[in-house]
């Protein structure tokens, strides 16, 4: 029976369209010659739509294409018949020269009275949509036709729910985009063989649905494209941050936030609680422009920090071995205080305006280049807007492909980067990158960012030696988990540092 993968307690490995092609070939290599691959997918596709529909409920209408997506779905169909399920399928593109094991499912179809027409029309009182459409059939180079368009609207407009077989039609599996203006909008998506990057980041998440998988009885082999992250680092994180009588707040590190312009205050407010709420054993907020003794209210645990220890030469010392997070509401004052930073910070997450002030200045981007040389160690977390900016691109070619992005901001500036959004990616220089599996809506608030930033300098300031990719994920599944449990609006920034701070406690 298929699994539902989200949430998920385990990591997964991921496969882009040519590792899961090569898989799918190894799979038939070695599956014997009594059940093929198809039938296995097609048994898979029927127990789940079982579990979803109730035998004698209504009829399903399964859209097929012409290639072993459609096959996958037309053995489906054949074994719901013999359910005694009322099925309708119609054969969208009919190919006269099919694979040929969708070929032998369309005949074992005929052969079992299946009902087959050519119409793109849904039976009256349909309960459920099978989009056997495309699968991995579909890439940039060849968009949906206008025939396949017309079925991805009837699959829409179904009001009913829909099971997407693998991916849902019209989603590229390597990115999350799609590949027209139009794609299936799936209830359910029941993925096969392989996990695919594209239903995690970008339209994936939107456009697929709850998540199911099956392996098909096979197991993958070769080197994974990316890793989806589960709840599994956070376990870890709670494993080794258990009560330890001999803890202090001089073991705990310092965290230092840098921004809070005038009119910005609250996004490093917001960053210096989040330090203070992870676990940071001192956390100064330098407020800039800000009267000497203001610091935070409504958090007497924040210390104040002076801007112009920042800027002085013989106050380095005071700084460096902090973690330093900066750019938080920092408006264009911030990038005065960057060329010290960059040069000198051992531990460093840039976030916000601190982004915007590199991008625009070529010896802001030497400096944070030159870091990794100097065993500096830095963290970027950009949005899809921060991160055009620093490519010199357009927010459109980010979301295009957002491992891509990420992966060429990681290589570009040696640094670990997460660039947020649905399925937010952490890159690393020549590491495999990874998609967050946490996180919702919900997070699509002001100073949610913010927030983030400073959870990662508290999580860094208790482990120093910490590798910046796996803090990164970590992070970033924190983040996202906090908002899980908010089905419907915002989770106002405060209010996520709460969330966050109640997940240190083991469910």
């Amino acid at each position: 029976m298929p699994i539902k993968l989200l949430p998920t307690a385990n990591s997964w490995p991921l496969f882009d369209a040519a590792s899961s092609r090569v898989i799918e070939a190894a799979a038939l290599a070695h599956v014997g010659p009594n059940v093929s691959l198809m039938e296995r997918a097609g048994l898979a596709a029927a127990r789940l739509t079982l579990a979803l529909v109730p035998a004698g409920t209504g009829p399903i209408w399964i859209a097929c294409g012409p290639g072993n997506n459609g096959g996958d779905g037309l053995v489906a169909a054949r074994l719901l018949h013999q359910q005694g399920l009322k099925v309708q399928v119609s054969l969208i593109a009919a190919s006269q020269s099919p694979p040929a094991d969708a070929a032998t499912a369309l005949a074992k179809a005929q052969q079992a009275g299946v009902p087959i027409s050519d119409v793109v029309q849904a039976p009256a009182g349909v309960r459920l949509g099978l989009d056997a459409l495309l699968g991995l059939g579909l890439n940039r180079s060849r968009p949906p036709s206008p025939e396949m368009a017309a079925a991805f609207t009837a699959l829409n407009s179904l009001g009913a729910p829909v099971l997407a077989m693998d991916l849902p039609s019209g989603l590229l599996p390597d990115t999350g985009a799609l590949a027209g203006e139009l794609a299936v909008r799936a209830d359910h998506t029941l993925t096969l063989l392989t996990l695919k990057p594209g239903l995690f980041t970008a339209q994936g998440r939107a456009h697929s649905g709850q998540i199911w998988f099956d392996e098909l009885d096979q197991t993958p082999v070769g080197t994974p494209d990316a890793l989806l992250i589960g709840a599994e680092c956070l376990a870890r994180w709670r494993l080794q941050n258990t009560a330890d009588p001999t803890k202090h707040k001089g073991t705990q590190g310092d965290v230092l936030v840098i921004g809070g312009a005038a009119g910005m205050r609250g996004a490093a407010r917001l960053a210096a609680r989040a330090a203070l709420a992870a676990g940071g054993g001192r956390v100064y907020a330098c407020l800039l422009g800000a009267p000497a003794d203001e610091a935070d209210p409504q958090r007497p645990e924040l210390m104040r920090f002076d801007q112009a220890r920042i800027q002085a030469s013989s106050a380095i010392g005071d700084w460096r071995h902090k973690v330093l997070v900066c750019g938080c509401g920092g408006g264009s004052e911030i990038a005065k205080f960057l060329p010290p930073l960059l040069q000198h910070a051992q531990r460093l997450v840039l976030d916000a305006d601190g982004l915007n002030a590199v991008a625009a200045d070529k010896d802001l981007q030497v400096l944070l280049k030159q870091r990794q040389s100097l065993g500096l160690a830095t963290i970027l977390t950009p949005h899809p807007l921060e991160a055009a900016r620093l490519l010199g691109s357009d927010a459109t070619t980010v979301q295009s492909d957002r491992l891509k992005a990420a992966q060429l901001l990681a290589d570009e500036f040696l640094c670990a980067v997460i660039l947020k959004g649905s399925g937010s990616i952490i890159a690393g220089p020549q590491r495999r990158p990874a998609i967050n599996s946490s996180g919702n809506a919900a997070l699509a608030t002001a100073g949610s960012g913010d927030v983030l930033a400073g959870w990662l300098g508290g999580l860094w300031a208790q482990q120093s030696k910490a590798d910046p990719f796996s803090l990164a994920s970590l992070g970033c599944y924190w983040h996202g988990e906090a908002a899980e449990s908010q089905t419907a609006g915002p989770l106002r920034a405060a209010d996520l540092v709460e969330r966050m701070y109640a997940l240190h406690r083991a469910p």
